[in-house]
């Protein structure tokens, strides 16, 4: 056993150099004769760029260059490419318009950059970019995903009739028809899951640094940017500066949140990439909070139609859904994947559903792009799934805990495979399902309710439960919905002659604190203590494979790289330390005692530590023939299955009706995350991802104009984000009876469990609580004049 292994809740070991100031993000870079960067961005919707007039940009103080789309066009810098090309119905192909780094022609969302100003100071660059005339021709504007699948609604690319990217299918229609021609019970609901903006604290931020002294004749470029997934930014601007990838080089220093939004790719690299290699200068750009709501990528928006069949038992039949999914103005990294792809995949969610049919319209509209954002697609198929089972106890006067109860999948009937394609290996839902409804006292509720009632307040409470997709892979099943990459990941191992480890892997850490449980893996494996070990992330001049960190993904699939790394140094250990024992080889033991790796003859006292192992080789005096003189091993890990995280969440809620404040009175999760690493960061991590589910529900929304484009929720003012004064104290257990099969850690991801159940847990409080008076359509975020005009609304009907 390790005191600091696998189990142990030792507190992170990056936290004291972040609470201390010496965490190096982005924007803390500088180099030697840097310039800043500022961009020029559409304050249209959708406009044709006349003319873009640079002269008395390029005559302010400091200004070195004013670039255009026209320059990068001359330079044949290619195209920003998707990493999913998602297949389509009937054989039909996903459009993939053209998307420039700077817009060239016409610009179809606010925000969008048509110009890069370089100058010697950001305040010159920023001076300098108001100063650059854009003559526009304003063009008319489709900004709702419902109306840009109207009929002779305005068409953003001439590359997408009807505005549609793709049309996408997944089930099979005719069991579904059959099984709603038979049902006793249909019910139905009309579901808005609306946009929302990550918001991460820290800006994005890119330096470029073309280099003389790598790659080919000079044209070698250096990428230091705020990104989850380095070793795709490589690829994505490889290919478009048609350069080899051996003559790019990304780092991804520290990353003040990420939450997906940070693991896409940005027209800001490529422009400067591009830039810094014309000027053989250093160039860096940092966002403004203000430019980050217009050129970040937002999230969801969504408009869903969904039915359930029922039988005379209130069993589950079959489920059709219809959804039109917006993705914005282009189709960013994986943003036609997150509706389609991702989210029909769990749309059986917990719950044994005979045949299911799903069809999904992703739409070009006058907005941002949207792409993944904690959760993707999971929490859209949670909702659908959640509303509809609400819908149906509500409809058949059935108790929803008991409705849900009866259609859950038994633990006995895993591996379950569902109508949708995925195959659960694991999960006991009954067994987290009762324990949450315990934890939550649902049995005392009725009384807070009565309470509450008491003293002129309204009580709800809410129930979900979701399974997720995580630890995204495997490549084969990217592969099959059109991914250009692999989804596989690497550790590679070095041991020092006193035993310490280095080790590199392909993934980032941005707050998931893997310099602590990647090293308790290692620990857990081999007998070191944490301090002997270091982790190095985030730099492909370093790490030469990886895909990066997103999709509750880490642990399942760099955890396991790193422990089958380890079994490998260990055998090669083990083979030196026979040889030192003077013991056949096959009679060795490697034992973990008191947190100390040692080598043991079985049956003796004879025995070696992993140290003396280590300087053994290192000193190369005494190895046995063919040995190599170092310890060192690499791994790479490619799942056969993604893992299937799953959990229920449970909350109260208590409104004033006559000011619509909304508290939420407790939440409480319990989550299967198969075999827990570090509880303190799991519990964290859950947390975090609760707070920005409760955000989505109860206080943000992207608003647009919807004739002109405009965004309304531009900044602070006007984009509510949730505070920990509105929060409750979180009551959270994990279960892990039910380890994952096919990863040797038994891990499944736990990053976006709490973000996935939480929108249908507080929606299912609201409704419980507001249907009584009246109110039955009632639509997220839950602000309090929003829920104060639904009670006036509804007593207002009463009363005549």
């Amino acid at each position: 056993m390790h005191p600091e292994g696998i189990g142990a809740s030792v507190l992170r070991r990056e936290d004291r150099r972040f609470l201390t100031g010496r965490g190096q993000y982005v924007s803390d870079l500088s180099f030697h004769d840097e310039l800043h960067c500022a961009f020029v961005r559409s304050p249209h919707a959708h406009a044709r760029i006349r003319s873009i007039d640079t002269t008395e940009a390029l005559a302010s103080a400091g200004v070195v260059a004013v670039y255009t789309g026209d320059d990068m066009a001359a330079d044949r810098v290619g195209t920003m490419i998707p990493l999913w090309r998602i297949p389509g119905v009937g054989g039909s192909v996903m459009k993939e318009p053209p998307r420039w780094g700077l817009s060239r022609g016409t610009a179809r969302h606010v925000g969008e950059a048509v110009a890069m100003v370089v100058a010697a100071t950001r305040n010159q660059a920023l001076d300098a970019a108001e100063k650059v005339a854009v003559d526009w021709e304003p063009l008319q504007a489709v900004v709702d995903v419902r109306d840009a699948a109207a009929p002779g609604a305005v068409e953003l690319h001439p590359e997408a009739p009807g505005n549609v990217c793709v049309q996408f299918e997944r089930g099979t229609r005719a069991p579904v028809d059959e099984a709603f021609a038979r049902a006793t019970h249909k019910v139905a609901v009309d579901i808005v899951n609306h946009r929302i903006i990550c918001a991460a604290m820290e800006p994005r931020a890119v330096i470029a640094q073309a280099s003389a002294t790598r790659g080919l004749d000079g044209h070698a470029v250096t990428i230091w940017t705020a990104s989850q997934v380095p070793h795709h930014i490589r690829k994505f601007v490889a290919e478009q500066l048609d350069l080899p990838e051996n003559a790019v080089r990304v780092i991804a220093p520290d990353v003040g949140g990420g939450f997906g939004t940070k693991g896409k790719h940005y027209p800001e690299e490529i422009v400067l990439a591009w830039a810094a290699r014309k000027l053989e200068r250093p160039l860096k750009w940092v966002s403004t909070r203000s430019e980050a709501f217009v050129s970040d990528y937002h999230a969801r928006d969504h408009v869903t139609r969904a039915e359930l069949a029922l039988d005379a038992d209130g069993r589950f039949l079959g489920l059709r859904v219809s959804t039109l999914a917006a993705v914005g103005a282009y189709v960013s990294t994986v943003g036609a994947a997150v509706p389609t792809t991702v989210y029909t995949a769990v749309l059986s969610g917990p719950y044994r559903i005979p045949a299911i049919h799903a069809e999904v319209r992703a739409m070009f509209t006058n907005t941002v792009p949207t792409d993944a954002y904690r959760g993707a697609g999971r929490p859209e198929a949670c909702f659908v799934l959640e509303r509809l089972v609400e819908e149906a106890a509500r409809k058949l006067r059935i108790d929803r805990m008991e409705l849900r109860r009866r259609n859950f999948i038994p633990a006995a009937a895993m591996p379950y495979s569902t109508p949708v394609g995925p195959t659960y290996d694991t999960g006991d839902f009954v067994r987290l399902f009762d324990r949450v409804l315990v934890l939550a006292d649902y049995a005392g509720f009725e009384k807070r309710r009565r309470e509450a009632q008491a003293r002129g307040r309204i009580r709800g409470f809410g129930i979900c439960y979701f399974v997720e997709s995580s630890g995204v892979a495997p490549s084969k099943y990217a592969g099959m919905f059109g991914a250009r990459a692999g989804f596989f990941d690497s550790a590679d191992i070095r041991v020092g002659c006193d035993g310490s480890l280095l080790v590199m892997c392909g993934t980032h850490s941005h707050g998931q604190a893997h310099a602590t449980t990647f090293a308790q893996v290692l620990a857990d494996r081999i007998g070191v203590p944490l301090s002997m070990i270091e982790l190095v992330e985030g730099d492909t001049g370093r790490v030469p494979y990886g895909t990066g960190t997103f999709g509750s993904r880490s642990m399942v699939i760099a955890g396991s790289a790193i422990t089958m790394a380890a079994d490998k140094l260990l055998a090669k250990a083990r083979k030196l330390a026979a040889h030192l024992l003077e013991a056949a080889e096959q009679d060795v033991e490697h034992r973990v005692v008191d947190g100390q790796g040692e080598f043991r003859v079985a049956g003796t006292d004879a025995v070696i530590g992993w140290a003396d192992v280590a300087r053994a080789v290192t000193y190369a005096h005494n190895l046995p023939p063919g040995m190599e003189p170092v310890l060192h091993s690499n791994a790479f890990f490619d799942p056969p299955n993604l893992t299937w995280s799953n959990g229920a969440q449970a909350c109260e809620v208590e409104i004033d009706p006559a000011t619509g404040v909304t508290t939420l009175m407790s939440y409480v999760v319990v989550d299967d995350i198969g075999t827990v690493i570090n509880p303190v960061v799991v519990e964290g991590q859950v947390h975090g991802a609760i707070v920005q589910g409760i955000g989505q529900a109860m206080f943000e929304q992207a608003v647009y104009d919807r004739e002109t484009g405009q965004l309304y929720t531009g900044s602070f003012m006007d984009y509510a984000m949730p505070r920990a004064d509105v929060l409750p104290d979180f009551i959270s257990e994990t279960d892990e009876s039910q380890p994952c099969t096919h990863n040797p850690l038994g891990v499944k991801g736990c990053g976006e469990s709490g973000t996935i159940g939480a929108p249908a847990a507080i929606t299912s409080a609201m409704h419980d609580a507001l249907m009584p008076m009246g109110v039955t359509d009632l639509e997220m975020p839950f602000t309090p004049e929003k829920v104060w005009r639904a009670i006036r609304n509804a007593s207002a009907q009463k009363a005549a």
